[in-house]
């Protein structure tokens, strides 16, 4: 995912924050060293050391430049790469060269920027790069000269120092999360830090318990978002274990109320639905946090931070069943109301287009309108909108009318309702969706209608204003870029092939027209959106109610179990 910035940095500003933390003695070594448990990948350490700088979507090619020479092409790509988390990277490639290049880039960091200067100081980068230098601080210190870690001791507290007078400025959410958690893995680690734990404990006692709702889910609604704060809580949970300190109640309850949220909003593959400006996870840091927490919770049945899951055998259907978050939280919201994903197995199948932040603005906005979702969109306008003024806030946001969840002894399902367009339109969209126990087939149902007479009265209007041609409609299902699709059937349906040999069959009933066209899939860590397919359903509402009926299920060919044990790793991000 994109991190959020809070704050601004590199100013005259921090340059007086800085001067000011580093007034007094610095620490002279470690009372303490947490376990390195940030997880990097080997495939991007390689291509650090070969000079391809991949931040925030964009890459620089500078072979035989270091990290720091390299002119930043924007500010998301220069706070990127401040908050050190490529760090990881070269610890998981781990040969001497790779030590070398990471000890040369902090010391080279501490040259330009250690005075102030530069896009990583604001607290939620200080937070972050200060658990990188401490999970790490073997790998930079082996081997390095006297001077070097001298000069790494002196960096750390002046950063410890500015981390315990700005964290408030951080905003609330992971930013401040980041804030403190960097502040108490710096109290616990350096010798004659120790005044500094005890408020930040507190202090992330108190932001857990405020930040973290009563169901276990935050207020971006974004499922990757919440997986990192979970994270950070785990990190600094352990970090006061092995110390010997108690981690506060306050802290280890919000732990226990997101380990099931998080259970409820991951596929069958193990990565998070994505939603809200969130992608599926680093590969295994799902995994490493739930086994590291205590709580053994099980979701239940109720929607977990607004999403509802449906499983049958092994395949999952997560559904966005909620209003999007406004105001500060909803400055990533998406228009994905009623969208939904499906994952059968270890394969992601329907998937939802995902955040655009990495490449650009223009592919930010289109990534969060209601077409780069697997559910039903009116034609130019997205369920929730954008105000006329400035900002990136839907000030226009979908309100969900209705939710149910239906269990009988064929499967799982839900009905859900919201009135995205009724202002516009005068249209309801309400959609069914079912899922059989053993989970080799999905039935659902998509619905426009006027509710009521003003409803009605509205879409009278628009119809008189199309010449009675209706309100043209498309019903979207994304697939997934490694499923393989073709029209079947003298047009009537879409087989989709999966790489564990699974056939899905896509079918339809209604007063609509089925095409296959192109689409994209935006994933970070790539260098550009990866070209994938699209099932589209598109007509036009010329009643008060319409309806389309489909179904998604295996090939009657396709056994109910199959080995699927190749799956490829991670790609090279590039």
């Amino acid at each position: 995912m994109v991190f959020r910035v809070s704050g601004a940095s590199g100013g005259w500003r921090s340059r007086i924050a800085v001067w000011r933390a580093s007034r007094g003695p610095s620490a002279q070594g470690f009372t303490f060293s947490p376990e390195p448990r940030s997880i990097g990948m080997v495939a991007r350490g390689r291509q650090l050391m070969a000079g391809n700088y991949l931040f925030a979507g964009q890459l620089v090619e500078a072979p035989g430049h270091g990290l720091w020479e390299i002119t930043p092409p924007d500010i998301d790509f220069a706070a990127e790469a401040q908050g050190f988390v490529w760090l990881d990277d070269l610890a998981a490639l781990g040969n001497p060269a790779a030590r070398e290049k990471a000890q040369d880039w902090t010391q080279d960091w501490i040259a330009r920027f250690g005075r102030g200067k530069g896009a990583g100081w604001s607290p939620d980068l200080t937070g972050r790069r200060v658990i990188r230098w401490i999970h790490h601080a073997i790998f930079l210190l082996n081997g390095a000269s006297r001077e070097a870690n001298e000069a790494y001791y002196d960096m750390l507290t002046v950063q410890t120092r500015y981390l315990a007078r700005h964290w408030p400025s951080a905003a609330p959410g992971l930013p401040r999360f980041e804030a403190l958690t960097g502040l108490i893995y710096a109290g616990l680690s350096l010798i004659g830090m120790e005044a500094m734990i005890d408020p930040a404990v507190q202090a992330l006692a108190i932001e857990a318990g405020r930040e973290i709702d009563a169901d276990g889910g935050i207020a971006t609604r974004n499922p990757e978002e919440l997986l990192e704060v979970f994270t950070l809580l785990n990190w600094a949970a352990l970090a006061l274990a092995e110390s010997g300190r108690t981690v506060p109640e306050a802290q280890s309850a919000a732990m226990e109320r997101i380990a099931p949220t998080l259970r409820s909003l991951r596929h069958a593959d193990g990565g998070l639905a994505r939603f809200h400006g969130g992608g599926r996870g680093l590969e295994g840091r799902l995994d490493m946090a739930l086994a590291i927490t205590a709580s053994k919770a099980r979701p239940d049945r109720k929607p977990a931070m607004g999403f509802v899951r449906l499983s049958g055998g092994r395949t999952t259907l997560i559904m966005d069943a909620a209003d999007p978050p406004g105001g500060r939280e909803g400055r990533s919201a998406h228009a994905s109301t009623l969208a939904f994903e499906v994952t059968s197995g270890r394969r992601p199948l329907i998937v939802n287009c995902g955040s655009g932040a990495p490449f650009g603005t223009e592919w930010r906005r289109a990534g969060r309108a209601t077409p780069s979702h697997s559910t039903l969109a009116i034609e130019g306008v997205s369920s929730s909108r954008f105000g006329q003024g400035p900002g990136d806030v839907l000030t226009e946001r979908a309100h969900v009318l209705t939710l149910r969840q239906l269990d009988t002894e064929r499967g799982h399902g839900v009905h859900a309702a919201h009135d995205g367009w009724a202002r516009t339109h005068g249209l309801t969209h309400a959609r069914d969706l079912a899922i059989s126990s053993d989970g080799r087939h999905i039935a659902g149902e998509d619905v426009l209608i006027a509710l009521n007479p003003k409803g009605r009265d509205r879409f009278a209007e628009v119809l008189d204003a199309s010449n009675l041609k209706g309100v043209p409609f498309t019903i979207r299902f994304h697939l997934h870029p490694d499923t393989d699709s073709t029209v079947d059937m003298g047009g009537a349906a879409v087989s989709v092939a999966l790489k564990s040999g699974e056939i899905w069959v896509f079918r339809f009933d209604g007063l609509a027209r089925l095409s296959l066209e192109p689409s994209v899939y935006l994933e970070r860590g790539r260098l550009r959106p990866r070209a994938t397919k699209q099932i589209i359903l598109s007509g036009h509402a010329q009643e008060i109610e319409t309806r389309i009926g489909w179904t998604l299920a295996k090939a009657q060919d396709t056994p109910t179990a199959i080995r699927d044990l190749d799956r490829e790793e991670l790609p090279v991000p590039l």
